[in-house]
């Protein structure tokens, strides 16, 4: 089971960095929503073969301005999502994951473990759905200065979820306490590289950013589309951009997702 999780990490890392690089595609994205050739086949059936898929599906990174309501899917990240909705592996879950100070990190890593330990399924997903007040933590340092985001996430000072601790995860000892599967390991970044899917939703986006506009937490005096665009540019590399996360969620709820609160 050592070698599972190690190729587990390993091939996260390079679809993370893969992500965070795809900005390209919008005519393919297009075209896959019309029916075209771009569409996407039956699902991967195991974990190696849905991250390389994944790496390969663009994140548009580079908006002016977005609507309120997005109607066409070359706004969010389309593939990235057909992809998980098609994923034939598992067992799967879907988290609803709202506040950023709660155990959500501690939960999907525990349940990692023993899905993964205990169970013996190594290729069990999670799919973390990002949304509310947690969502801050998918938003890059730059943002957090510039919106001065600790504010709203209880007075963190600074974006500190995708730190990675190197001496736990250098400890690969599955009983070490200091480890790389104990607590010593949560943040973001850790959990991505465990196979983790960060979710992160557009309406909770354009409703923060009408909070910034309204009480003048905005600097540069930005349109509400072009604030919300700009947040979604700094998305941390290799989160998944949807719609709206309340019907994202029941999309992989009828896909077979099992949901945790």
């Amino acid at each position: 089971m050592e070698s599972s999780s190690t190729r587990r990490s390993a091939l996260m890392g390079l679809s993370i960095a893969a992500a965070g690089l795809a900005t390209k595609g919008a005519a393919a994205s297009a075209q896959a929503a019309a029916g075209g050739e771009g569409l996407i086949p039956a699902g991967a059936t195991d974990l190696d073969s849905l991250i390389s898929r994944l790496a390969g599906a663009p994140r548009r990174r580079d908006f002016r301005s977005v609507p309120m309501v997005l109607e066409d899917p070359v706004l969010w990240d389309h593939e990235a999502i057909e992809e998980l909705l098609a994923y034939k592996g598992g067992p799967t879950q879907i988290w609803d994951n709202t506040e950023i100070a709660g155990p959500w990190l501690n939960g999907m890593r525990n349940t990692l473990n023993a899905q993964i330990f205990s169970f013996r399924h190594p290729n069990f997903l999670i799919v973390s759905a990002t949304h509310g007040q947690a969502q801050l933590a998918l938003l890059d340092q730059e943002m957090w200065e510039k919106y001065q985001l600790s504010r709203q996430a209880g007075g963190v000072p600074s974006n500190t979820f995708f730190r990675h601790d190197r001496e736990a995860q250098a400890d690969r000892a599955l009983q070490s306490q200091t480890g790389a599967y104990s607590a010593a390991n949560d943040s973001i970044a850790d959990l991505m590289d465990r196979g983790v899917i960060f979710l992160a939703c557009h309406m909770w986006l354009w409703d923060f950013a009408g909070t910034l506009i309204r009480t003048g937490t905005n600097p540069d005096r930005l349109s509400h589309g072009s604030l919300v665009a700009e947040m979604t540019n700094h998305l941390a590399p290799g989160v998944v951009l949807t719609p709206g996360m309340a019907a994202t969620i029941l999309e992989f709820q009828q896909a077979g997702y099992h949901y945790i609160k």
